[in-house]
């Protein structure tokens, strides 16, 4: 029995006990097998936990359901993602809900360089058919991960279209592994699963519950470079994942529709209130991410001479001296410095020749003796 599998997946069972809180306790501890056998009374001193989640982990036994787990793991080839492995979706870390424990079945990495979100409404009309579509056929030459949800409709458009073109695609789930909603796209997970994968937060035994969708929406937003709606009213999961994908600071992009149509009422309504940026065609992406086929390589702008380094900037130099090269999302997990201020320290270290930017919002250091 793997243990550390089986302390991971007990800590996610725990009652009053989620992702942010789960999360402060790895956080004091090694591993999750340090958590159960930590004495209540230094349980309750850790920020967050107090007597009464202290008493719920120590009260915890439900292991079976744990073993159980791993059997079903094991049986069905699924790879389990804790948030201290390398395997871990990199662009979770920093997004403050984010699972601590993930459930992939597939054969791709999660942290591909460039990785985008396609959403949009379940009951799509001809116009959002095509542009999808055609939006996804044009990414074809970019090597670009499709992310959607596999619902109905837009989601289901954009998978088919990622498979068609050769791209790799993942859907996010909002259930366990054992079964597949909605069941009429059964033959399509399978295609998905031999191309991208499969990938949910919930264990086997996990019904697709309505409480349940906004969780799959904030990873649907919170694993992507970039959020894409292409068709969706002025209600439904697609505005949700839109407002959790600008909490996380990921960028969010809308295709416009005719203002009559109620079916494009949400890209419109986001647009005009500048929560997502407008685009018709792949290529405005392409340009906006950086993701365009450069030509000639960029010429680097000559390092001032006696820059100094404020604190914040020495902490990021010091970590892509280690990594040699890492997306902002992960700078930002390693150094434990607020997503604003890496951002606020990144523009200056490259503004001044220290490091240069690349696309998928990647950095690396230009003069690595600094």
């Amino acid at each position: 029995m793997n243990n550390d599998l089986l302390y991971q997946i007990a800590l996610t069972k725990i009652p009053n006990i989620g992702h942010v809180h789960a999360k402060m306790l790895i956080r004091s501890f090694e591993n999750a097998e340090q958590v159960f056998n930590t004495p209540r009374n230094k349980l309750e001193k850790i920020d967050g936990i107090g007597f009464v989640r202290a008493n719920c982990i120590k009260a915890f036994k439900d292991y079976k359901s744990c073993e159980h787990e791993i059997e079903f793991i094991k049986k069905n080839n699924i790879q389990p993602l804790f948030v201290s492995d390398n395997d871990y979706p990199k662009r979770l870390l920093n997004c403050y809900d984010a699972p601590v424990l993930l459930y992939f079945k597939g054969n791709i990495s999660l942290n591909k360089t460039k990785v985008i979100s396609v959403i949009g409404t379940r009951s799509n009309s001809e116009y959002g058919k095509n542009i999808c579509e055609k939006f996804i056929a044009d990414l074809s030459k970019h090597d670009i991960t499709i992310i959607s949800g596999l619902a109905y409709g837009i989601d289901s458009i954009a998978h088919k279209s990622a498979i068609k073109h050769n791209l790799s695609t993942v859907a996010v789930l909002a259930h366990g592994l054992d079964r597949i909603y909605p069941y009429a796209n059964k033959k399509l997970s399978e295609e998905i699963t031999e191309q991208g994968g499969l990938l949910t937060e919930y264990t086997s035994g996990t019904i697709p519950d309505k409480q349940n969708f906004p969780g799959r929406n904030r990873i649907t937003a919170g694993i992507c470079d970039a959020l894409v709606i292409i068709e969706t009213g002025k209600t439904g999961g697609s505005l949700i994942t839109a407002e959790l994908a600008n909490g996380y600071n990921k960028d969010v992009f809308a295709v416009p529709g005719r203002v009559s149509d109620p079916k494009s009422e949400g890209c419109n309504n986001l647009i005009k209130n500048n929560k997502a940026c407008l685009i018709t065609k792949a290529d405005d992406l392409l340009e906006i991410m950086n993701w365009e086929e450069k030509i000639n390589k960029p010429q680097l702008r000559q390092r001032e001479l006696f820059f100094q380094l404020t604190a914040d900037e020495s902490k990021l130099v010091a970590i892509l001296k280690e990594v040699k090269e890492a997306d902002i999302d992960t700078i930002t997990y390693k150094s434990a410095i607020s997503y604003s201020a890496v951002a606020c320290a990144l523009l200056s270290l490259e503004l001044n020749g220290i490091i240069q930017s690349m696309p998928g919002k990647r950095y690396k250091l230009i003069d690595a003796g600094i």
